[in-house]
C-alpha cells in the first residue's frame, strides 16, 4: 500500500449510489486537495465528476429476489470483472454503496485477494428491519459502515465493527434548492399558480413503472374528476422516461414529464427538486424518494406493489410495519401507505384528496418532516463530508495496522 496519493476504489449499484458515489469524490477531492485517485463503477452522476466505469452500472443496477434472476450470468461476470480490476490495482480503499448483496459478494473477494485494502460500505444494511445477523457477518470482512441515520451505528458496533453516522444525503441537497425554484418551474410548464399540482413518482426502474405506473396514473385521473384544474408533474430517470411516456399516453389528467435526458446531471436533478417545491401534494413510491419530498415539505401518499413471491419472502423476515423512512426515522405513522393490492386508483385517489383538501392533516405531516429532519442532522456538516472524512479515517487507519503489523 502507498502512502502517495491515496486510491479509492469506489462501486455505485444504483442509480441511488450513483448520486452518494458522485458527492462522495467531490468531498474527497476537497479533503485532499485534491490529492487523490478514484476508481470503480457508477453512472452519470459520477461520470460527470471525472469517473471513467470499468462497466455500466446498469448491469448490475437489479433489485429484488425474483428480478435478479434473469440476469444472474452477466452480474457474475461483472463481479468477476471488478475483482480482477481491484486485485491489479491494489487500491488503498474500497468503497461500496448500496446494491448489497453484489458489495457483499465484491468485498468478501477483495478481503482474500487484497487483504490491506480498508474495505468500507457506504449505506448501512437496514439489519433494524430485517436480517439483524447481517451486522455480525458484515463484521467479518469490513473494515467500518457508514450509516445513513442516526439510530444505526449501534447495531453494527454491538458486533465490534465501526460505524459513523454520517447523515443522509436528501439533506444537502434540498438545502441548494432556491425558494422560488417552483414557482419558475410552474411557469416555465404554464401552470397557473392557484392551479393544485399532484407529483408522481412512480419509481426509477422498470420494473416498478411496470407494477406502478397504471395505478398512479388512474389515482390521478380519479382526482382531477374531484379538483378542477389540477395538472400533474413526473420527474423520471432517463432509463425509464419513454416507458414513462408510454404509459402516461392513457392518462386524462393533464401531465408534464420531466425527461431528462439531454440536461447535464445536475441541472436534471435540480429540475426534479423545483418539481418537488411546485407539487401541493404527491404520490410517491416507497423508497429514497419519499424522503426527499419530505425534505422539501411536500405532504404525501405512499403507494407500493411487489411481486408476491417477493412479497411473501420479506413479510417472513420484516421486523418493522411501516416501509417509509420518515415514518420510520420518527417512529410514527405520518405517511399513510397503501400496499399490494391496496395500491390501487381508487384509494389512493380517495387519500390523495383528503390531504388536498384538509389543511390539518397537511400541517401534521409537516411537523413531522421536521420532527424527522432535526433527527438526520439538518443544518450541520454536509453528510458528504463526513462521508468522505470517514473514508479517509479507515484508510488511514488500515494503513496503520498494515505497517506495525496490528
Amino acid at each position: 500500500m502507498s502512502s502517495a496519493s491515496p486510491h479509492i476504489f469506489i462501486l455505485a449499484g444504483e442509480s441511488s449510489g450513483d448520486r452518494l458515489g458522485a458527492a462522495l469524490m467531490r468531498r474527497l477531492r476537497e479533503e485532499t486537495g485534491g490529492d487523490v485517485r478514484i476508481s470503480g463503477v457508477g453512472g452519470e452522476a459520477m461520470m460527470a465528476e471525472g469517473l471513467e466505469p470499468i462497466f455500466p452500472l446498469k448491469d448490475i443496477a437489479v433489485m429484488g429476489f425474483v428480478e435478479v434472476l434473469p440476469h444472474i450470468r452477466r452480474i457474475r461476470r461483472r463481479l468477476g470483472e471488478a475483482v480482477a480490476a481491484i486485485t491489479e490495482t491494489r487500491p488503498d480503499a474500497v468503497v461500496t454503496i448500496d446494491a448489497q448483496v453484489f458489495s457483499g459478494m465484491l468485498a468478501k473477494r477483495v478481503r482474500r485477494a487484497v487483504p490491506e485494502t480498508a474495505l468500507i460500505h457506504y449505506v448501512a444494511p437496514t439489519v433494524w428491519a430485517w436480517k439483524p445477523w447481517r451486522a455480525r457477518k458484515l463484521a467479518g470482512y469490513l473494515d467500518r459502515v457508514l450509516a445513513l441515520f442516526p439510530f444505526e451505528p449501534p447495531y453494527f458496533e454491538a458486533e465490534g465493527l465501526t460505524c459513523d453516522f454520517v447523515g443522509h444525503p436528501v439533506v444537502e441537497r434540498t438545502a441548494r434548492v432556491p425558494g422560488d425554484a417552483g414557482s419558475i418551474l410552474r411557469r416555465d410548464l404554464g401552470i397557473a399558480d392557484d392551479a393544485k399540482v399532484l407529483l408522481l413518482a412512480p419509481g426509477s426502474r422498470s420494473s416498478e413503472i411496470a407494477r406502478l405506473g397504471q395505478p398512479f396514473g388512474d389515482a390521478a385521473n380519479r382526482l382531477s374528476a374531484k379538483v378542477e384544474g389540477l395538472e400533474v408533474i413526473v420527474p423520471v430517470a432517463a432509463s425509464i422516461a419513454d416507458e414513462l411516456v408510454e404509459i402516461a399516453r392513457g392518462w386524462s389528467v393533464k401531465t408534464h414529464i420531466l425527461d431528462p435526458r439531454g440536461l447535464p446531471f445536475e441541472q436534471a436533478e435540480a429540475r426534479k427538486f423545483a418539481a418537488f417545491a411546485a407539487a401541493d401534494v404527491a404520490l410517491a413510491a416507497s423508497g429514497t424518494v419519499t424522503l426527499e419530498l419530505a425534505a422539501m415539505r411536500v405532504p404525501m401518499i405512499v403507494g407500493y406493489r411487489m411481486p408476491r413471491l417477493t412479497e411473501a419472502v420479506i413479510r417472513r423476515m420484516i421486523r418493522i410495519d411501516t416501509g417509509t423512512l420518515v415514518n420510520i426515522i420518527t417512529d410514527e405513522k405520518i405517511v399513510p401507505e397503501f400496499w399490494q393490492q391496496d395500491c390501487a386508483g381508487e384509494p389512493l385517489a380517495e387519500a390523495l384528496s383528503g390531504l388536498l383538501s384538509n389543511e390539518k392533516a397537511r400541517d401534521a405531516q409537516i411537523a413531522g418532516f421536521d420532527r424527522a429532519f432535526q433527527a438526520l442532522g439538518e443544518g450541520d456538516a454536509p453528510p458528504s463530508t463526513r462521508a468522505a472524512r470517514s473514508v479517509l479515517t479507515a484508510l488511514s487507519e488500515k494503513r496503520q495496522r498494515f505497517s506495525t503489523g496490528t
